[in-house]
């Protein structure tokens, strides 16, 4: 199991993450899972990049 050494917000200092066994299928195409948990308290992060998708806004005006 993976792990690495981050700042954990419930614990308030830095503490061990571990990677637990992936269920929602991040590792089926060989990526990694973006879902770690402390070691100690068992606080979930989530990292890894995110997407950006534009989005349009449509305005109105006033008659």
């Amino acid at each position: 199991m993976d792990s690495h050494q981050w700042p954990c917000p419930s614990c308030g200092d830095d503490r061990d993450f571990v990677q637990p066994p992936c269920v929602d299928g991040h590792t089926a195409d060989g990526g990694e899972c973006p879902e770690w948990a402390c070691a100690d308290c068992g606080a979930a992060v989530v990292g890894g990049s995110t997407a950006v998708a534009p989005v349009a806004a449509r305005l109105a005006r006033a008659a």
